[in-house]
């Protein structure tokens, strides 16, 4: 794919999700937790060129593009997805299929990218990351990064990614998305969300309040999503929602990592569907 096509899929895939009524996170119905949909969308905008630079490595695309998304907004709005969407851009240059090439792009990542991206992280500094001992991120690497993101993986989804070849994304956003193809846009975004949200404790949260508050949420986001329809027009599933994303937001709780996986997931579908326009 030419760069140009990955910079639009990615800013596409962001504003996609700041459209949908994601529970707990910022969007077009609610403000949330000191952050605007504005923040986001300058953002996006800022991160996307770096994202698509054709031949940058992952971790300076990381790096780059974390760095302007600080500059513009002021505040760590986008580190995840940026972790998530740096490696996909990369495999969408090539030929081939995107998960065989993800796979590529992940085992060839090396140390100079993981110095990248804990520049990056460090940068950002997310709430709740805490010190880790060997190979804390405040530190400079001495690892490769798919090694490091393994030594995370435990608790830390988006690094479990690194090493499992996005296996929540292909095995819980993308089949949720291509399940609801004729429902709104809006609504896709909405269930793939909720539909991370309630396969596993959001590792966001988890970091943040503790393992217990995450499972607690978990079961709460699985009970909704049973209960909604998304084939249904937006009068009817949004109250629910936005109910649940009120209480979210009433006690602290930011699902983040699952926001991410959001992105990352709408982001992959416009890419993969890309590979088979005529």
């Amino acid at each position: 794919m030419r760069a140009d096509a990955i910079e639009a899929a990615f800013r596409a895939a962001c504003h996609a999700e700041l459209a949908a009524l994601k529970v707990g996170n910022v969007h077009r119905y609610s403000a949330g937790h000191g952050m605007e949909v504005a923040h986001f969308e300058r953002a996006a905008a800022a991160a996307a060129p770096f994202l698509a630079t054709p031949g940058v490595p992952v971790g300076a695309r990381i790096e780059e593009a974390v760095a302007a998304s600080l500059k513009i907004t002021g505040l760590n709005t986008n580190l995840g997805i940026v972790l998530l969407c740096a490696p996909l851009a990369t495999a969408a240059e090539r030929n081939g299929p995107l998960r065989e090439n993800l796979a590529a792009v992940l085992d060839e990542l090396d140390l100079d990218d993981a110095q990248a991206a804990f520049r990056a992280i460090t940068a950002a500094n997310p709430g709740g990351l805490g010190r880790h001992g060997k190979h804390d991120v405040a530190a400079p690497a001495t690892i490769a990064l798919k090694t490091a993101m393994a030594l995370a993986a435990e608790r830390d989804r988006i690094a479990r990614q690194y090493v499992t070849d996005y296996a929540d994304i292909f095995a819980v956003g993308l089949p949720r998305y291509a399940e609801l193809v004729d429902a709104e846009p809006e609504a896709r975004a909405e269930a793939v969300h909720l539909a991370f949200l309630a396969a596993f404790p959001d590792s966001h949260i988890a970091r943040k309040f503790g393992l217990e508050t995450a499972e607690v949420v978990r079961a709460e986001a699985a009970d909704l999503a049973a209960r909604v329809d998304f084939h249904a027009p937006a009068t009817m599933r949004h109250p629910a929602l936005a109910a649940f994303d009120a209480s979210l937001k009433e006690r602290g709780l930011n699902p983040g990592t699952s926001a991410d996986l959001t992105v990352a997931t709408l982001f992959a579908a416009s890419l993969a569907a890309s590979r088979f326009t005529p």
